[in-house]
C-alpha cells in the first residue's frame, strides 16, 4: 500500500468516524441526498482499502488518532513524525512480501528445473579438474588465455570489453565479438560472476569464465535461452580500464553479463 494512499485513508477516514458532540457514533439508516451517498462511498472505498492492504489495524487507535488529529491534542506521535512512522512501516511489508514472493519462485524454479540444475552443477564438478581450470573461493572457475597488462578494474571502475556468452551446451545467448564493437560498463553494474572475474584481469587480457548459477542469475529466468540454475561460460577480452575522466560516458550492455 502506498503512502499516498494511506494519507489519503487518513484525511478521508471523517465519512468512517464521524462523531456527535457526545463522542458516539452518528449512524444513518438512509442516504437523503446526493452529498449523503458519496460521502457514504467515499467511507466505504477506505473501509475496503483498508481491509484489503492493511488487515493488522487497530481500529481503536486509528478513530483514536483521527480524533486527536482534528482536534490536535492528546497526541501519541507528533504530527512532523507521523510521515516516516508510515513509510518506514509499509516499506518493511513491502519488502517482506517481496521476499515471499522470491521465495515461492525459487521454490517452484527448484521443483521445474531440478534436472537441469543437477546438469549444470555436475558440469562445474567436471569442467574443475579439466587443465588450465582455476577456482576462486567463491566457486567462479576460468582459464587465461591470455594476459594483460597493466592496472585490472576495481571499485567502481568502468570497462570497454569484447566478449561472447554461452550456455553449457555452447548455446550462444549474448556476443558483441563480432561487432568487433566493446562494450563499456560498471565493473559493479553486471553479475557477480563478472565483478569477480574482471577485477583478475588487466588490459589485453583474454580469459574464459565459468559462472555457478549463485554468481549469476540464480533461480530466475533470464531471455529465451538463460534457464533458473544455468552455468553461464563466457570468452571475455578486456580492452580498456576507462580512466576517470571519462566515467560519465554513455554505456551499453549485453543481456548476459549485466541485468
Amino acid at each position: 500500500m502506498k503512502l499516498t494512499k494511506v494519507l489519503a485513508v487518513a484525511v478521508a477516514s471523517i465519512a468512517i468516524v464521524s462523531c456527535n458532540n457526545n463522542g458516539g457514533l452518528k449512524t444513518k439508516k438512509s442516504l437523503g441526498n446526493e452529498l449523503d451517498s458519496v460521502s457514504y462511498s467515499l467511507g466505504l472505498d477506505m473501509a475496503v482499502k483498508i481491509k484489503a492492504n492493511f488487515d493488522e489495524m487497530d481500529q481503536d487507535l486509528f478513530v483514536q488518532g483521527f480524533k486527536n488529529g482534528m482536534d490536535s491534542t492528546n497526541l501519541l506521535i507528533k504530527t512532523k513524525d507521523v510521515n516516516n512512522v508510515l513509510r518506514a512501516y509499509f516499506q518493511k511489508k513491502q519488502e517482506e512480501r517481496m521476499k515471499e514472493m522470491q521465495e515461492r519462485q525459487k521454490d517452484k524454479a527448484a521443483k521445474d528445473f531440478a534436472d537441469y540444475k543437477k546438469e549444470n552443477e555436475q558440469f562445474l564438478v567436471d569442467n574443475k579438474t579439466k587443465s588450465g581450470v582455476q577456482t576462486t573461493a567463491s566457486g567462479l572457475q576460468y582459464i587465461v588465455e591470455k594476459e594483460g597488462a597493466g592496472e585490472g578494474p576495481t571499485g567502481n571502475q568502468r570497462v570497454k570489453v569484447l566478449y561472447k556468452g554461452m550456455l553449457t551446451d555452447g548455446t550462444v545467448f549474448d556476443s558483441n565479438e563480432n561487432r568487433n564493437s566493446p562494450s563499456e560498463f560498471g565493473i559493479t553494474q553486471v553479475i557477480k560472476g563478472w565483478t569477480e572475474g574482471l577485477q583478475l584481469m588487466k588490459p589485453g587480457a583474454k580469459y574464459k569464465f565459468f559462472i555457478p548459477q549463485e554468481l549469476a542469475y540464480g533461480f530466475q529466468q533470464r531471455g529465451q535461452h538463460i534457464k533458473p540454475f544455468s552455468t553461464l561460460v563466457f570468452n571475455v577480452e578486456l580492452i580498456e580500464v576507462v580512466k576517470d575522466e571519462n566515467l560519465g560516458a554513455g554505456h551499453s550492455k549485453g543481456d548476459g553479463h549485466g541485468h
